[in-house]
C-alpha cells in the first residue's frame, strides 16, 4: 500500500467520529509527522480536509471523497468501505434531494395488508414525485446476477410502498397530488458497470446532486410507479 493511500485510509479511520490532528495521523499511519503535514497540506488544496489550527476536520462528504480517491489509487475496496459509516451514505443522500427542495425521510418503515415489513432508506417527495432510495456498500466483486437481484428487490420493496401509499401516514402529504410517481434508485459509493439495470438507475453519492436535477425530466425512461388522481389502478411501467 502506497503512503497516500495509508494516509487516506488512516483519515477515513480517525475522523469517524470527529476531527483528529497532523501528528495523530502521522503516528497511526507509522509514518514521519512532516510526511503526514505534506500530504494532508496536498488534501487540505484538493478539498478534501479542512483545517482549524493544528486540527484537521472532514465533512461527510470529504469523507467519501477520501475514500473515492483511495479506491482510484489501488486501495483495496473493502477496506475502504469498512471504514466508511453506513449512515453516511443516508446523510449525504438526504442532504442532496434537500438541496433541491425536496421533503425527506430516513429509514421509512411500513407494513402491507398482508402483514409484511418493508424499511427504505431514503423517501424524497417534491410533487409529482417520490423517490424510493435504497443506499448501498457496494461489493467490487458483486457479479451482475448478485446487482440485478438488489434492483429486483428494491423495485418490490418501492412496489410495495405504493401500493400501501394510501394507507400509510405519509399519504396525506402526497393526498393532494394530481398525479404520483414513486421511482426506485440504488446509491452507492461508486458507480456500476452499468449505470441502469433494469431501468433502475445506480447513481454514485458523489454524482447523486447531478442526478437529482436532471432525472425528473426522464422519468418515462425509468422504471416507476405512477397513478392519476382520478385512477384507482396503479401499475409500473419501463420494467
Amino acid at each position: 500500500m502506497s503512503v497516500e493511500q495509508n494516509i487516506l485510509i488512516t483519515l477515513l479511520k480517525l475522523t469517524r467520529n470527529g476531527p483528529t490532528t497532523d501528528s495523530l495521523v502521522g503516528g497511526v499511519a507509522r509514518i514521519p509527522s512532516q510526511t503526514a503535514t505534506d500530504y494532508l497540506e496536498d488534501f487540505l488544496e484538493k478539498s478534501l480536509i479542512r483545517r482549524n489550527g493544528k486540527v484537521i476536520e472532514v465533512t461527510c462528504e470529504q469523507r467519501l471523497m477520501i475514500a473515492v480517491q483511495a479506491i482510484k489509487l489501488g486501495a483495496d475496496f473493502e477496506r475502504v468501505c469498512k471504514a466508511l459509516k453506513w449512515k453516511e451514505f443516508e446523510s449525504i443522500t438526504e442532504t442532496a434531494f434537500r438541496a433541491f427542495s425536496y421533503y425527506v425521510v430516513k429509514n421509512f418503515r411500513f407494513k402491507t395488508k398482508k402483514g409484511k415489513r418493508w424499511e427504505i432508506d431514503v423517501l424524497a417527495f417534491k410533487e409529482p414525485i417520490i423517490a424510493s432510495v435504497d443506499c448501498k456498500h457496494w461489493k467490487s466483486s458483486w457479479t451482475g446476477g448478485t446487482i440485478r437481484a438488489v434492483v429486483e428487490a428494491h423495485v418490490e420493496r418501492t412496489r410495495s410502498f405504493f401500493n400501501a401509499l394510501p394507507d400509510l401516514r405519509l399519504g396525506e402529504k402526497v393526498i393532494t397530488w394530481r398525479c404520483t410517481t414513486a421511482i426506485p434508485i440504488i446509491i452507492s459509493l461508486l458507480p456500476g458497470l452499468n449505470k441502469f439495470y433494469l431501468n433502475v438507475p445506480v447513481v454514485s453519492v458523489l454524482q447523486l446532486q447531478d442526478f437529482i436535477n436532471e432525472f425528473p425530466i426522464h422519468i418515462n425512461s425509468l422504471a416507476h410507479f405512477s397513478q392519476k388522481v382520478t385512477e384507482r389502478q396503479k401499475k409500473i411501467t419501463k420494467y
